[in-house]
């Protein structure tokens, strides 16, 4: 895997800034402000009840060290009662924080997913391999992405008031001890940075580096059977124990730079238990205080020190948070930018009675080698074309520009709205869904039970719902169903749908003649018309014309004995 470079930078605070106020501006603008003023108040709540909690302390101690039982006791049922109100407040702070972290997780995921799918672009993102792994970006990422911004807004927010709150008890406490508190926390956060900062680029690299292991893995499991087949468990257990290999080395760097700021970070948290007692102290001894301040004045001081150290106690997770911004900026930026124009573009041309190709040429994505130079063809409706060659690239390319999925090429193309062509790829696709919704397309939901029972049978599917268990059953068709049988149901998806064309990808290979018969009859029947690519022309007798394509790109159109409907120019 290649290193990506962490692109921490202008643009990705940019998109941080443009993330948060799209969501605080978006149609869901008021609940999530409404929310986040809640959050708000809770905090200024917290903090208030924080100061007040240094006050009753402070009596509380002061009354056990004058032995005053009625100061004692009265500070005992106020300290107790403070607990509780803060008990109730963290509590409800932390149940709104969650809601609205999940509310905003939705809320972005929701517009990710609608970019991912406009105009194809999770297609584009897997061929060109732009961002690695954008599965775990969009779940991962958004997860950690929003949980972690709304934790260090608010971590930040409670650290200004948390400031404000003690900065005057300190100071009245003991100035000094308040410039020793500020110097203390800006000498440490300078040496945190310095020595954590290699953690950004080491997490945003483990982060693709568990989601490639994790890949593989499920890679071995959806291919289990032709693992096995094939005996390619060497090869993929070598791979994985590379990939294991790969992040193991970067978290061992992340473990040790993780030892060297642990050195530095747990030094200064023990130090920070013990300076506010050194400094008022012996301002006690001299009696110029009572035995409580020195308590109050360790708490203020540890909670003002918290305050400015939040970098500090936070870098590991600041560091991990940089690299989720980084990530996931790179997703929002190719999936905003979308798939590229192409070299210059194929012009496409609606007409409802056919599918031509005038003057089409299509190239390679990779070096813009012609695969398909200038084919001029035209198929109207009610013709069946067989198209073979061995030149796997420029068929591949056809079937992909006619479905408007191939990125470069000249010419025209000539075709009904995609709604009216059914294109059927080489290797089915049937999700873990139940069997009528694979049968069924959004029009065909009211056919009845027997009907879908009868287009099974006459598929040669008959003992497929019992095997299944009813059409409401839900599996994992690829594993449950031969490669045949995968195609026959596609067919009949197809049958039932009634496009007005059917381009087939290499789907007759595995089927016996018969069924392929039985299977052009149907779409006769249903006036569908159907275009097949294929490796060979076995069975030609049963299309009207033949398209054949050279390994060099040329072509050479014939009819054929079935009929002479489809023309070339």
């Amino acid at each position: 895997m290649s290193e990506q470079p962490v692109a921490f930078d202008r643009v990705t605070g940019r998109r941080f800034v443009r993330a948060v106020k799209y969501f605080l501006t978006s149609e869901v603008r008021w609940q999530a402000r409404g929310l986040f003023a809640l959050l708000i108040a809770f905090a200024f709540s917290i903090n208030g009840l924080n100061v007040l909690n240094s006050y009753v302390g402070r009596d509380f101690m002061t009354a056990i060290a004058h032995r005053d039982q009625t100061g004692f006791i009265r500070q005992a049922v106020l300290y107790v009662g403070v607990f509780a109100l803060s008990t109730a407040v963290v509590v409800l702070y932390r149940f709104t924080e969650e809601r609205l972290g999940l509310f905003w997780r939705v809320w972005l995921t929701r517009r990710i997913i609608g970019q991912y799918f406009l105009d194809r672009t999770y297609l584009h993102l897997k061929e060109s391999a732009t961002v690695e792994n954008p599965d775990q970006r969009i779940a991962e990422d958004v997860r950690t992405f929003t949980a972690t911004t709304l934790s260090f807004t608010l971590m930040f927010m409670n650290g200004a008031l948390a400031a404000l709150s003690f900065s005057g008890v300190l100071w009245t406490i003991s100035p000094v001890l308040f410039g020793v508190a500020l110097g203390y926390a800006v000498i440490g956060t300078l040496a945190t940075i310095y020595l954590g900062r290699p953690l950004i680029g080491l997490n945003y690299r483990q982060s693709d580096r568990e989601a490639s292991f994790r890949s593989d893995l499920i890679h071995v499991r959806e291919n289990a059977e032709s693992i096995a087949l094939l005996r390619r468990e060497g090869r993929l257990t070598a791979r994985l124990l590379r990939r294991i290999g790969d992040l193991a080395d970067n978290f061992r760097r992340i473990v040790a730079v993780n030892r060297n700021l642990s050195f530095f970070t747990t030094g200064y948290n023990y130090l920070i238990q013990i300076i506010p007692t050194l400094i008022v102290a012996p301002l006690f001894i001299r009696g110029k205080v009572e035995f409580g301040v020195i308590t109050q004045s360790a708490m203020a001081f540890t909670t003002l020190l918290g305050a400015f150290s939040l970098i500090i106690n936070q870098f590991q997770s600041i560091s991990s948070f940089a690299a989720v911004i980084a990530r996931l900026s790179a997703l929002v930026g190719a999936v905003e930018k979308g798939p590229p124009s192409g070299r210059t573009g194929v012009a496409v041309v609606r007409d409802d009675g056919r599918i031509a190709y005038e003057g089409l040429t299509l190239y390679s994505p990779e070096g813009g080698r012609e695969v398909l130079k200038n084919l001029t063809a035209d198929i109207p409706r009610g013709t069946r074309v067989l198209i073979i060659g061995p030149n796997d690239a420029a068929r591949t390319a056809l079937f992909r520009a006619t479905a408007g999925i191939w990125p470069a090429g000249v010419g025209t193309l000539v075709r009904p709205p995609l709604e009216e062509i059914f294109f059927l790829p080489h290797r089915p696709y049937l999700p873990p869904r139940t069997l009528r919704d694979l049968i069924l397309t959004g029009q065909e939901q009211v056919m009845t039970d027997d009907e879908i029972t009868a287009a099974l049978h006459e598929a040669g599917l008959d003992s497929l719902p019992a095997r299944a268990g009813g059409l409401d059953s839900e599996h994992d068709w690829p594993t449950m169903l031969s490669v045949a049988e995968q195609q026959l149901l596609a067919l009949t998806r197809l049958t039932l749908a009634r496009p007005a064309f059917a381009m087939l990808d290499r789907v007759t290979a595995a089927l016996k003649p018969a069924q392929v018969r039985q299977a052009l009859r149907r779409f006769d029947e249903n006036s569908i018309t159907c275009i097949t690519f294929a490796e060979d022309a076995e069975s030609l007798e049963l299309y009207d014309a033949l398209l054949e394509i050279d390994a060099d790109g040329a072509w050479n159109w014939r009819r054929t004995g079935r009929g002479t409907g489809a023309e070339v120019a």
